[in-house]
């Protein structure tokens, strides 16, 4: 995630144009997926295990509203312009319209609200699984349609942001919540696959269906359905072929958790912590934090790939560092800790 941000602000233009930046850019283009998938994922443990304290309105309810609110909020604070208030600009003469674009923080935001909404209305947990895969494989489907219509033109645009990209959002609800609600539908059957000890047949089929999922993503001839580049958003196959690598990470993860037994480490410290690295790292690299400028402007593209790697480890190194700090300031201050 800090590689991805580090590369594309600070690499040197030109060298953006070589080959092996083509690959390394779809390499991080799984980032994002992966970020959604595990999301939607994780807030399915989550609400499974205090599904009644949540619908009875009890503390998990106000955490987990708490928390969706947070995180649509750290969205926002990354692109509000702060500089234009400090410096006394009048508000109603801001164009807001890039500090209103949907970034990925937004989309996740929104995604868990839909999901937390529909697991406190809907009591059946099967209508509930279900609803939840057929409106993720909507969502697929319908994006190439949804990506065409200047939404702006019939609601305001605050909103009309969230449905696609003419008005300059990065991550729309339309195709990415895909990733996420498939990521609760793949918790739903890990989970089930748990408590019969199937665990193993579960991962099988995982990699089986990431596989088909690739090949239909590298060679199925879907270009009837969005004309175009057969690999770019909101064609499905962007979507196919990113879903199944994410799913074959889920595999690797899966064996490597079989294999290594992390009940600590550092990466489940900085995972536990992923909101607070993600807009910390962001605010580091593009907030101006010193005389007007930021470590994006101050660089100005100007660096190689060993300077590159070099700020992504220091970067990194210190994400860890604060995420470790972070984690233990919350097991001992009382207010931070769980109920």
């Amino acid at each position: 995630m800090i590689e991805v941000h580090v590369f594309n602000s600070m690499l040197i233009p030109t060298m953006k144009e070589e080959q092996w930046f083509y690959v390394l850019n779809f390499i991080n283009g799984l980032v994002a997926p992966a970020f959604l998938f595990v999301s939607g994922y994780a807030f399915y443990i989550s609400s499974d295990r205090k599904l009644d304290e949540l619908r009875k309105y009890g503390k998990a309810f106000w955490r987990k509203t708490g928390r969706i609110i947070v995180i649509l909020l750290a969205g926002y604070s990354l692109h509000f312009p702060f500089p234009s208030i400090f410096q006394g600009q009048n508000i109603f003469y801001i164009d807001w319209g890039p500090y209103v674009i949907v970034d990925i923080l937004q989309c996740i935001a929104i995604g868990l609200l839909i999901l937390f909404v529909l697991r406190l209305v809907i009591k059946s947990t099967k209508v509930y699984d279900v609803i939840i895969l057929v409106s993720g494989l909507f969502i697929v489907i319908v994006s190439p349609l949804v990506a065409r219509v200047e939404f702006a033109n019939h609601i305001p645009l605050f909103f009309a942001t969230y449905f696609n990209k003419l008005n300059g959002s990065l991550f729309p609800l339309f195709p990415w919540l895909g990733f996420m609600f498939l990521g609760a539908t793949a918790c739903k059957y890990f989970l089930e696959a748990r408590k019969i000890g199937e665990e193993k047949r579960y991962i099988n089929r995982l990699t089986t269906i990431g596989i088909i999922l690739l090949i239909i993503g590298y060679l199925f001839p879907l270009d009837f359905i969005a004309p175009g580049n057969r690999y770019s958003n909101p064609n499905p196959l962007f979507f196919f072929l990113r879903l199944g690598y994410v799913f074959l990470f889920l595999v690797v993860c899966w064996y490597y958790e079989q294999f290594r037994k992390p009940e600590r480490s550092f990466v489940l410290d900085v995972s536990r912590e992923s909101l607070l690295v993600y807009w910390l790292h962001l605010v580091l690299i593009y907030g101006m934090l010193w005389n007007g400028e930021s470590l994006y402007t101050t660089v100005n593209h100007s660096f190689g790939v060993a300077n590159c790697i070099f700020m992504t480890l220091i970067i990194s190194v210190l994400m860890i560092f604060v995420a470790k700090a972070w984690r233990e300031i919350k097991t001992k201050v009382k207010i931070f800790q769980k109920p």
